[in-house]
């Protein structure tokens, strides 16, 4: 798909100037983190990948949903390369936007020092760091779905005739590392004694890449994959054997390959930023418990067309767990340490 780029009109320095002025009059401070309790608010993605990819995928569907409420005007930028990431920023802060949202794992400082040169807009951003009280208009958010991948290691150990499963991820990040361990963790509840291939393709975004690293561990006996990125599915329907999404539902386009995906809703973290920013509250939160499982941040995809195949002790023991996540006596591990071959 082509870039598709759309920068807002440049420049409301004129208007902080008019403000401040005013401000002086009134004794008051301009600042769009005041309280907005019936404006529609002006949001902007920023994605260094397109929409389409899983993890950028749920951020974009949550505004799209949000514009189509009537609550914000979204407006964004895909395929952003990180040396633009700030450049970008700087023009939709100039372009008198109310929310920013995106993900600087590879840009963290720039962010930063971006926001810190606007306060009166809210950034929330995607990162493996913890936000700044210092910095109190830049929040951050993961996607902290290890309840899900627990569930969905549960499915794939019990649908794994061998007991050798491909990992395939895309950099070995704190959020790609805590989601495979908890899938490895709920495959072992239910067989100790499986094993594991793990790789990284260096890439957020190369299904040949993938492709060609499925293969390999097809190769070397493994007879399901854990899809982390795009093209592991592909691998996996044309070889034969099954495999297991992550952060969206592919099931439709791999209806005989892929069993269960673990689903990342963005809704309640977006929900919330939006929220705050209504009631002037917006502050540096850690977003992550937003995607947990007890606050509907995930949760895991119908099994569609492997409904009635799955083992059906399997499907009790995740709906055991299930419960009991939500009910917060059991708590899956956040293990955010870079996974091994086991």
């Amino acid at each position: 798909m082509a870039a598709q780029t759309r920068f807002p009109s440049p420049s409301r320095r004129a208007f902080l100037l008019s403000s401040l002025a005013c401000a002086a009059l009134i004794g008051t401070a301009p600042g769009r983190l005041f309280a907005q309790e019936t404006k529609k608010l002006k949001v902007a993605g920023i994605y260094t990948v397109p929409v389409e990819q899983q993890w950028v995928s749920r951020i974009h569907v949550a505004a799209v949903a949000a514009q189509a409420r009537g609550e914000i005007d979204y407006t964004y930028s895909e395929n952003t390369a990180n040396a633009d990431y700030p450049r970008v920023m700087r023009e939709y802060a100039e372009g008198g936007y109310d929310l920013i949202v995106g993900e600087v794992f590879g840009v963290e400082q720039e962010a930063r020092e971006v926001a810190a040169d606007y306060p009166d807009v809210a950034f929330l951003m995607g990162s493996s760091f913890k936000p700044d009280g210092s910095l109190a208009n830049f929040a951050t958010f993961d996607n902290y779905i290890q309840d899900a991948s627990y569930l969905s290691g549960i499915i794939a150990a019990a649908m794994s005739k061998a007991g050798n499963i491909g990992m395939v991820g895309g950099f070995p990040i704190p959020e790609v590392n805590r989601l495979m361990h908890a899938f490895m963790a709920g495959a072992r509840e239910v067989n100790p004694a499986i094993t594991f291939q793990v790789a990284f393709i260096g890439s957020w975004f190369d299904p040949p890449k993938a492709k060609e690293t499925a293969y390999a561990m097809i190769e070397n006996g493994a007879d399901l994959l854990y899809a982390e990125r795009f093209g592991v599915s592909d691998a996996a329907k044309e070889k034969g054997i099954l495999a297991i999404g992550n952060v969206i539902d592919t099931q439709a386009d791999y209806p005989e390959t892929v069993v269960a995906s673990a689903l990342w809703h963005f809704e309640p973290t977006l929900d919330h930023a939006l929220a705050q920013i209504r009631a002037g509250a917006f502050a540096a939160e850690d977003y992550g418990l937003f995607s947990f499982m007890k606050e509907g941040g995930c949760a895991l995809a119908p099994f569609g067309t492997f409904e009635g195949k799955i083992p059906q002790e399997a499907l009790d023991l995740v709906g055991k767990r299930a419960e009991e996540i939500k009910a917060g006596s059991f708590t899956v591990e956040i293990n955010d340490e870079e996974p091994k071959s086991a």
